[in-house]
C-alpha cells in the first residue's frame, strides 16, 4: 500500500503546487487520458488552394510568441466539450502558474501576463476571453484554428478536415519548455508531412510565412534534441559546379512520429 505523502511541519510555499503540477493536474482531469492532443493543419498551413499558404503560426514565428504559442497549444490540449462547450475557466493564478508565468514573475506580473498572452490569442482570433464578473475567473474559449474566427470543433470526431497530433509527451515530459520558437515550429510542420519530408530552405517564407533561416535552425535544434532524423540524398544538377545538390529529408521520431490519419 502506498503511503501518502505527508505535509505535517511544512510552509504553505513548500507545499504549493508548482508549474508542472499544475499542467499534470488539468491535463489528467479528464476521465479518459487523452494520448494526443488534436490540431487541425490549417493551423501551421493553409490549403493549397488558399490564395497565401500562411495560417496563424507565422504570426507566432514573426512575433516572437514562443509563450503565446505555448499557451495555446495548452489551452487546446485541456479543454474538452465536456467540461464547458471547448471553453476552460480557471482562476487567473492557477492559469498563470498553468502556462509557467509564475517562474519568472511575482504574482501579480504573472497575471498581467496571462492577460496580455491571452490578448494576443484573441487578437489572432484563436480564442474568446472573458473575466467572470465578481471574481478573479478566466473563461477561455476555444475558436477554431485557423483564425477566422469561427466556432470550434474537435478535429478527427465531427468533422473530416486533416489535422496534426501532438503527443502527450511534449507537455509530460517538459519538451515544449525546452524547444526555442523555431523549433517548436519545425515540429509542428514536420507533424503535418509524411515520414522523409523534404523543404527546400528557399520555399519557407513561401509555404510558412517565416525565414529559410528560422527553419533551419529550428530543424537543427529538433535533430540535435534527437526528435527528428535527418537523411541527406544528392540529386543530379547539370548547372551546379559540382553537377549535384544535396537535400535534406526529416522524419520525426517516436513518439512523435506520424500515427494514423493525421495527416489526410
Amino acid at each position: 500500500m502506498n503511503e501518502q505523502p505527508s505535509w505535517e511541519g511544512l510552509t504553505a510555499a513548500e507545499v504549493a503546487a508548482d508549474a508542472a503540477e499544475t499542467q499534470r493536474f488539468l491535463l489528467n482531469r479528464k476521465a479518459q487520458r487523452r494520448l494526443h492532443v488534436p490540431v487541425r493543419r490549417d493551423f501551421v498551413q493553409l490549403p493549397p488552394r488558399s490564395e497565401s499558404r500562411h495560417s496563424v503560426l507565422a504570426q507566432f514565428v514573426r512575433g516572437r510568441d514562443v509563450r503565446g504559442l505555448r499557451a495555446y497549444l495548452f489551452i487546446i490540449a485541456i479543454t474538452s466539450s465536456d467540461l464547458d462547450n471547448w471553453s476552460t475557466t480557471l482562476n487567473s493564478s492557477v492559469w498563470a502558474r498553468a502556462i509557467g508565468a509564475t517562474e519568472t514573475a511575482e504574482p501579480a506580473s504573472a497575471r498581467a501576463a496571462v492577460t496580455k498572452i491571452f490578448g494576443r490569442l484573441h487578437q489572432r482570433r484563436l480564442i474568446t476571453c472573458t473575466r467572470l464578473l465578481g471574481t478573479h475567473d478566466i473563461r477561455v474559449t476555444l475558436l477554431r484554428e485557423d483564425g477566422k474566427g469561427g466556432a470550434y470543433t474537435r478535429p478527427g470526431k465531427e468533422n473530416r478536415d486533416p489535422y496534426l497530433r501532438i503527443p502527450r509527451e511534449l507537455w509530460d515530459e517538459r519538451v515544449i519548455d525546452d524547444l526555442g520558437l523555431p523549433a517548436l515550429a519545425m515540429l509542428l510542420v514536420l507533424s503535418c508531412e509524411r515520414p522523409g519530408f523534404e523543404l527546400p530552405s528557399e520555399r519557407t517564407p513561401e509555404w510558412y510565412g517565416w525565414s529559410a533561416d528560422t527553419a533551419e535552425r529550428g530543424f537543427k535544434e529538433l535533430v540535435d534534441k534527437g526528435l527528428v532524423e535527418v537523411r541527406k540524398t544528392f540529386k543530379s544538377a547539370p548547372a551546379s559546379p559540382r553537377g549535384y545538390t544535396h537535400c535534406n529529408r526529416y522524419t520525426l521520431v517516436a513518439p512523435y512520429a506520424h500515427r494514423g490519419r493525421a495527416i489526410q
